[in-house]
């Protein structure tokens, strides 16, 4: 029997438990005392391996100032992952500004700081070495990339919030796996522009459409996403979503964007767009991956199962009634989430039309 798994904006409540504080650590590296906060579910345990994430703050930023706009403690306590905080090093050659990718020339480079982190985090904890995460924003999310491109032996799936590739991380990129790429993007960027940065003849920074093409390329997946329009919940924040997926390449990986129309340089469901979550939807992608691709790719591929099927939902989003349409009539098992990944509602569908309460 088939199987589809359905997210609808439904009004759930999230985890109401208190979420438990961060854990100030330090690790000596290349001669520097290095600062992370971390943060451990409270239902942790040390028999069981749980997965990694690394959340990066912006250039010029803190620890505090990134836990401030994207705090996912909660979503940690709901899905049993650990929760990662680092700390950039003052640049000298940009004012003493806390930088991720310092300019040259410097000796710093942080991705081995990331690399030696892992290791220090994984002789404490029990960590699933084949799913570790990062994410970040702007310049954080920069630094994401550079993870995806020459961490990628550790790295397994990344989400980066306002910013594009930049072109010396795009010449040294070199992924050793089918690797998962979520974007969240403004069009109205004016920090990190949509368009990419040419300036002085030279381009400095990717497109959008070109960082898509680049991954999707990449992990052998179609060059033409899928395109839908996501609702409209917030209609004063001047900005609408739309979702593109490049649907599964090698090891069923699907590149996915979330294009926020009117958006600036924003973390959305924190400030600017609030038609999405930013942390939810992190998460929610980057937890589907492992190291060799999409977890149980060959069970679950709807490539192989069900992407033929057509289907519309309303209304959404509700609080009522779903009404569900298939194109053709096949058994198929389906599970409702909420915005955290939790299971609220699954059963079978027998019916070419179908209404669930």
């Amino acid at each position: 029997m088939n199987k589809i798994l359905i997210t609808l904006l439904m009004l759930l409540p999230f985890n109401t438990v208190m979420a438990q504080q961060f854990l100030s650590e330090t690790i000596i590296h290349d001669g520097e005392t290095r600062s992370y906060s971390i943060y451990i579910p409270p239902n942790y345990q040390s028999t069981t391996k749980v997965p990694l994430l690394f959340n990066f703050h912006g250039g010029g930023g803190n620890i505090a100032d990134q836990i401030a706009i994207a705090d996912m403690r909660s979503i940690a306590d709901t899905a049993t992952f650990i929760l990662v905080y680092p700390q950039a090093l003052p640049d000298p050659s940009d004012g003493g500004s806390p930088n991720w990718l310092r300019k040259d020339p410097t000796e710093i480079d942080d991705v081995f700081f990331v690399d030696a982190m892992i290791d220090s985090i994984a002789s404490e904890y029990a960590i699933d070495e084949n799913r570790i995460y990062a994410c970040g924003y702007s310049l954080g999310g920069e630094f994401s990339y550079d993870l995806a491109c020459r961490l990628n032996d550790r790295i397994a799936a990344i989400g980066v919030v306002a910013r594009t590739m930049n072109t010396t991380i795009f010449d040294n990129c070199a992924p050793s796996h089918p690797t998962g790429i979520l974007t969240i993007l403004g069009t109205d960027d004016s920090v990190s522009p949509y368009d990419g940065v040419v300036w002085g003849g030279f381009k400095w920074y990717l497109s959008a459409d070109e960082v898509h093409e680049y991954w999707a390329t990449h992990n052998n997946a179609p060059t033409t996403p899928m395109i839908t329009q996501l609702p409209n919940i917030s209609t004063s924040d001047g900005s609408t979503v739309e979702r593109h997926i490049w649907e599964e390449g090698d090891e069923c990986v699907s590149i996915e964007h979330l294009k926020v129309i009117g958006g600036g340089h924003d973390w959305p469901g924190s400030f600017g767009n609030m038609d999405i979550d930013a942390s939810v939807e992190i998460w929610n992608y980057v937890s589907k991956y492992n190291l060799e691709g999409l977890i149980d790719c060959n069970s679950t591929s709807t490539k192989n199962k069900n992407a033929s099927i057509e289907l519309s939902i309303s209304p959404n989003p509700t609080t009522s009634i779903i009404n569900l349409k298939f194109d053709r009539f096949e058994n198929l098992d389906f599970q409702f989430l909420n915005l955290t990944g939790q299971s609220v509602l699954n059963g079978t569908i027998n019916s070419n039309e179908y209404q669930i309460d």
